[in-house]
């Protein structure tokens, strides 16, 4: 008999909801019930409405099941879902599923598909296409393939790619650095994790290519100290890259160098400012930086410093691989190639999307995420994280890209979405952005320091009916003098959740007692 592939996720929101457990369960009935099986813990496929999701390789297909809990897992064995049986949980052919046939993966097309870890899987799925030209051409050739290619920073800022590494490759110094951002802290994000789980290589592929670009030979990435398994995961995908030299001193028989290091964060959501990362990755207080120098002519350590995000890095190997004119062919006007959205909260059917940019918030929160969990009417969704702008349903015809959020008053960020329900109170929601800042705002700037603590208690004031028009004024002057005013957007972005919950949900705000004058 020959032996039977079962695709079972590792992933941290598989693992989270009995993944292991399940797999565990498979394993044992099989080897009671004398067949042989071979189970693969790869990532997951971002439809985290299905986790735990096991996958058998019947034929050329993947038949999927889900989401399964281990009292589910003899009923399947007597469904003899090793053959693809019929099952209640049964979701067929996993690649034909609408919700991700229906997606463009680009960055993302490994990931739930190949063993995380598996040098030979990655290769046969297209992996080192990318860096295998790369060093086969110039550094300028590389570099004007990524300019090319419309490349903009993934992390929030959507600054050109293309434009920084050509500022560090020109940059004159000896040492030079690739520091990737890893630092996913905002909330209803977790596209860094999943990748950096399910397809390590992509991310070590994609700094390799910078660094030979610009000259870098190490590079950093700065990793939240919550993501445990992500560590383990890139420590031993690193391990492996090394074994097979595409790290080190001799990259695939190049000559080239570069080394990848992992650098654990301490929690402080600060950190995933740039400059306050760098001052964190040498040993410092996690502190935001002045500006200018800016990072490329002196970032970590004084020296040229390329610092891109988890997504960004990972995009490039596509890039090399395909070229610009196949990246940059989709998605719309300035916000070119695809965006991986995450979406989360109150929803029906939370996980990952990778599509074109141009794609309306609407199709991303009621057709992929199904409506609300609760079944009751859509009322907001954050988009960008805590220091995100908040829309109503009204704003459902938004094109998902960079100017078009920015010209409605929002930011698309790392591109997380947070969906809430009508019970949800948009006025407790901005209390609690001011609330969120002074909490993790590094202290540096006034305006930021205290501003947010101002605003908790004038928003405050606004909840319990004391003088609220008054107040109101007085907390939009207090938005402009942080926005104005704050050394990054740490402070200089939190008003941006508080004043678009004024204005989109102004009820929410003009329907308290006045009990005071």
């Amino acid at each position: 008999m020959s032996t039977i592939k079962i695709f079972i996720p590792r992933d941290s929101a598989a693992v989270s909801v009995g993944a292991d457990d399940v797999a565990l369960e498979i394993a044992r009935r099989a080897v009671a019930e004398n067949l042989s099986v071979e189970i693969i813990r790869n990532g997951t496929r971002g439809a985290l409405w299905l986790e735990p999701l096991v996958e058998v390789q019947v034929g050329a297909d993947r038949i999927g099941y889900g989401p399964v809990q281990v009292a589910d897992v003899a009923d399947l064995f007597k469904a003899k879902f090793l053959e693809g049986g019929a099952h209640q949980l049964c979701i067929n052919k996993v690649d034909e599923l609408p919700w991700l046939a229906e997606q463009d993966r680009i960055t993302f097309k490994r990931v739930g598909i190949i063993d995380p870890l598996s040098i030979v899987d990655y290769e046969s799925n297209g992996g080192l296409v990318g860096l295998r030209r790369a060093l086969a051409i110039s550094e300028k050739e590389i570099i004007a393939e990524v300019t090319e290619s419309g490349l903009r920073g993934r992390g929030g800022a959507g600054f050109p790619a293309g434009i920084k590494w050509k500022t560090v490759s020109e940059a004159s110094s000896e040492t030079k650095y690739i520091c990737c951002n890893a630092d996913e802290g905002d909330s209803g994000t977790f596209a860094d994790r999943i990748l950096m789980e399910g397809d390590p290589f992509t991310l070590i592929e994609g700094m390799t290519i910078a660094g030979i670009a610009v000259g870098a030979k190490e590079g950093i990435i700065y990793i939240r100290s919550e993501y445990p398994a992500a560590i383990a995961q890139l420590e031993a995908a690193i391990a492996i890259a090394q074994e097979f030299k595409l790290l080190g001193p001799n990259i695939l028989g190049s000559g080239r160098t570069f080394n990848v290091k992992i650098r654990i964060g301490a929690g402080s959501y600060v950190c995933g400012e740039e400059t306050a990362m760098l001052e964190s990755i040498e040993g410092k207080r996690g502190v935001v930086r002045s500006k200018p120098p800016l990072p490329a002519i002196s970032g970590l350590f004084g020296k040229p410093t390329v610092i891109n995000n988890v997504l960004t890095l990972s995009s490039v190997p596509a890039v090399l691989a395909d070229g610009a004119a196949s990246y940059k062919s989709r998605g719309v006007g300035r916000s070119l190639g695809t965006q991986i959205f995450q979406i989360a909260g109150n929803v029906k059917r939370g996980g990952i999307v990778e599509t074109g940019f141009g794609i309306t918030l609407e199709k991303l929160v009621m057709d992929y995420g199904g409506g609300t969990f609760s079944g009751k009417p859509v009322k907001a969704v954050q988009i960008g994280g805590p220091l995100g702008a908040y829309f109503a349903v009204k704003n459902f015809g938004i094109s998902m890209d960079y100017e078009s959020l920015i010209a409605a008053g929002g930011m698309l960020g790392h591109g997380g979405l947070v969906i809430f329900d009508e019970n949800v109170d948009l006025a407790v929601q901005a209390k609690f952005a001011m609330e969120f800042c002074a909490i993790e705002s590094c202290g540096k700037c006034t305006p930021c320091r205290l501003g947010s603590t101002r605003g908790a208690e004038t928003i405050q004031l606004i909840i319990d009916g004391h003088n609220p028009e008054s107040n109101k004024k007085l907390l939009l002057d207090l938005c402009e003098v942080m926005t104005d005013g704050s050394l990054c957007a740490m402070g200089g972005l939190t008003p941006m959740p508080v004043k678009s919950a004024m204005i989109n949900f102004p009820e929410d705000f003009d329907s308290r007692v006045e009990v005071a004058k």
